[in-house]
């Protein structure tokens, strides 16, 4: 068991530093609006902490789920930053997802003062880190790994070192690639199905055990076809994602025309006040132009 810090109280970290509370980690939480922190406290024992620094004093661990990488560096960097109050030998663990760029930057900031770093972006949504079923996509030293990976066990379905640090960013990046493909393809297909006078369920009840079959497919098919939305993974953060992978893609020379339209078509939901939709909104935007 270790003490742990851990920062970010929001739809993902909340649960997921519940797990580890269960789990029998000294958990100590940090989240810029205090009422978020001590609501957690009051469900799960352990501590609220007053600014990073102070969450971090002690702890072995300290972990981060915040939004994006400004978000990230305020809470590591600074007087009241989490470095400040770590010592040499301690590890961070983020999982926030970021660019490769402030991973990067933040990774060689903590080696400086002998910090040890692994970025451990995660995949699953709110309902895996409730239910402890992430996967988690690591980067950084494997002996940093080593010690990383029986804790986030606790919130853990699978996690995997992919490479060095940035590594984990960059898988997560492909992660989100592959997603807004799928979501704009079985937004397209429950579109059909419904104009074209199909019953959209029994369709997927056939499709899904063949090689059209996904997880999207399986758990959002039902609330596509009734026009439900408010749930899962929003919009807003999916085009912080794709932002992330457009900008890497540059880098790194890789060609994402299909990811850059599926962005805009998020842009669109946006406009339509769907900001806080669910991915699988694309099909509003679909219905709203064919209607």
């Amino acid at each position: 068991m270790a003490n742990v810090a851990f920062l970010g109280m929001g739809v993902m970290g909340a649960p997921m530093a519940g797990h580890l509370a269960a789990a029998g980690h000294a958990v100590t939480v940090f989240n810029r609006t205090a009422a978020k922190a001590e609501s957690w406290v009051a469900d799960h024992k352990g501590k609220a902490a007053t600014t990073p620094r102070e969450a971090a004093l002690g702890c072995e661990i300290v972990m981060a789920c915040v939004g994006n990488d400004d978000d990230l560096r305020g809470v590591c960097l600074g007087d009241d930053g989490a470095f400040a109050g770590m010592t040499e030998g301690s590890l961070f663990i983020d999982h926030t997802t970021v660019s490769a760029e402030v991973t990067r930057e933040l990774a060689a900031a903590a080696v400086e003062k002998g910090i040890a770093w692994v970025d451990a972006p995660v995949s699953g949504g709110q309902a895996g880190a409730e239910n402890g079923q992430l996967v988690i996509m690591c980067g950084g030293a494997q002996e940093d790994y080593d010690r990383a990976e029986p804790v986030m066990a606790a919130f853990a379905k699978l996690s995997q070192r992919m490479g060095d640090v940035g590594a984990g960013q960059l898988t997560k990046m492909v992660n989100q690639i592959c997603i807004a493909g799928l979501m704009q393809g079985l937004s397209e297909a429950m579109n059909f199905a419904q104009k074209a006078g199909l019953d959209g369920e029994a369709v997927v009840d056939v499709i899904q055990g063949g090689a059209a079959g996904s997880w999207q497919m399986v758990n959002r098919h039902k609330t596509m076809l009734a026009g439900e939305y408010e749930h899962g993974f929003a919009v807003d953060w999916m085009r912080k994602d794709l932002a992330i992978c457009l900008a890497e893609a540059e880098n790194v020379g890789a060609s994402l025309p299909g990811t850059a339209l599926i962005d805009q078509y998020y842009k669109d939901v946006q406009a339509m006040g769907g900001g806080r939709w669910d991915t699988s909104s694309l099909m509003a935007r679909l219905k709203k132009l064919s209607d």
